[in-house]
C-alpha cells in the first residue's frame, strides 16, 4: 500500500511535521496554465516563473487561468516573511549603494524564484527596514550586505520558520 505524501517538502512522511507553512500556497496546486494578472509571472509544472514569452502565448489560450501569485498576494497585504533591519550611522552614508545592492540581490533572486520580492523599503527612526515575500531572501539580503560591508548580523528564525528576522548593523 503506498500513502499519498503529496508535494515535495510539504509531506508528514514518518511523521515530520510539515516543512512549509505559506498559507498563499495552494495544498494541491494550481490549474495549468496560470497567470498572475499582477506580475505577469506564469504557473507550470507546478512551479512560478517569469518568462514574457510563455507569458505572451499563454495569454490568448481561452483555457488559461487568469490568478494572482502568492507574492503579489502578500505584497497587496503586506504579509513579510522576512524583515531586515539595517541601522548605524554607516548606512545612513553608504544609503545609495547599499539599496542599490539590495535591490541587485532581489533581482538575482527573482530570476531563480518570482515568489521572492521586496514588499517594502521604509526608514523608520534611524533604520531601514525591509520587508520580504519569503524568509530565505531575507537572509540573503542581510548575508549579502554583510560580505560587501562588514558590519555585525543577526539571522533569527521563529520556532516553526515561518518568519526570518535579520539586524545588520555598522556604526563607524
Amino acid at each position: 500500500m503506498q500513502k499519498d505524501v503529496g508535494k515535495f517538502g510539504i509531506s508528514d512522511k514518518r511523521g515530520r511535521v510539515k516543512t512549509s507553512s505559506d498559507p498563499y500556497i495552494p495544498e494541491g496546486g494550481l490549474k495549468e496554465p496560470a497567470l498572475c494578472t499582477g506580475c505577469n509571472a506564469v504557473y507550470r509544472n507546478k512551479r512560478w516563473y517569469l518568462d514574457p514569452e510563455t507569458f505572451a502565448a499563454a495569454q490568448n489560450n481561452p483555457t488559461v487561468q487568469w490568478v494572482t501569485c502568492p507574492a503579489c498576494q502578500k505584497i497587496a497585504q503586506s504579509y513579510p516573511e522576512g524583515i531586515v533591519t539595517l541601522s548605524g550611522e554607516y548606512l545612513w552614508g553608504h544609503e545609495e549603494e547599499i539599496r542599490s545592492i539590495l535591490k541587485h540581490e532581489e533581482s538575482k533572486a527573482m530570476a531563480k524564484n518570482p515568489l521572492e520580492r521586496i514588499i517594502a523599503m521604509n526608514r523608520e527612526g534611524d533604520s531601514l527596514i525591509v520587508e520580504t515575500t519569503e524568509e530565505k531572501l531575507a537572509e540573503h539580503l542581510g548575508r549579502a550586505l554583510h560580505r560587501a560591508h562588514q558590519g555585525d548580523l543577526q539571522v533569527s528564525w521563529t520556532e516553526d520558520h515561518s518568519v526570518c528576522r535579520v539586524t545588520w548593523q555598522r556604526t563607524d
